[in-house]
């Protein structure tokens, strides 16, 4: 089932809680600044009036305040408004295959997937996928070829157990002609079934597993 939603951390709220909160102190000692002003003026002697210059520094202070705060609000609410906007653009990637710079694998309907690059310094890849405790549940020795290719896991562990769908951790080693350690860049491959927004962090949902959605690097549109 695929999902937008939005979500927003505990720091978040907090902070929002504050900014609130501050506000509202804000506007109550404004009210009183004003009350109190106004009392005086109505009140002073004929023959020792307020001091103007002292009377405009401090509305020109608590006016700059009260600008500072509002331009706070609206900037806020450009904000929501932008990170709504990336949800809404998004969303067309809902069913797609992903492609993520990630170590994280999402294993579906007892199916995942990573794309291994084209054979370079490195010529073989030795892949490795563990569970959330770290435990090697499987790996592989695949040879690598003259352009990238896409190895799949069927979800089962090194005795045929089938495992259950969620997260799952992939690493891939390499080694060269001469049986050196050598780099491999991969990345996995997973179904896009859902956007969520947590605080101001957009997430790219595959099942049980959440990706940043800034290390989404590419989106397979031809499912």
């Amino acid at each position: 089932m695929s999902t937008v939603s939005s979500s927003t951390s505990a720091s978040t709220a907090t902070q929002v809680s504050n900014a609130a909160a501050s506000q509202s102190s804000l506007t109550s000692s404004y009210d009183t600044f004003l009350t109190l002003l106004t009392t005086q003026l109505k009140n002073q002697s004929p023959d020792d009036p307020m001091d103007t210059n002292q009377m405009t520094q401090q509305l020109v202070q608590f006016s700059s305040v009260e600008q500072q705060v509002s331009m706070n609000k609206n900037l806020e609410t450009l904000i929501s408004l932008q990170q709504t906007s990336q949800l809404t653009s998004a969303a067309p990637m809902l069913g797609q295959t992903v492609e993520i710079s990630s170590d994280q694998l999402s294993l579906q309907n007892g199916a995942a997937q990573i794309k291994l690059p084209a054979a370079g310094q490195a010529q073989n890849a030795h892949v490795t996928v563990s569970n959330s405790v770290g435990r090697t549940l499987y790996e592989e020795d695949v040879a690598l070829g003259s352009s990238s290719q896409t190895w799949s896991w069927n979800g089962k562990n090194s005795s045929g157990v089938q495992q259950s769908d969620g997260t799952y951790t992939v690493s891939v080693s390499g080694t060269d002609a001469s049986g050196q350690a050598a780099t491999v860049d991969y990345s996995v491959l997973a179904k896009a079934t859902g956007l969520e927004r947590d605080g101001t962090t957009l997430n790219l949902k595959s099942g049980s597993t959440s990706y940043d959605f800034a290390d989404v690097v590419s989106v397979n549109s031809t499912n």
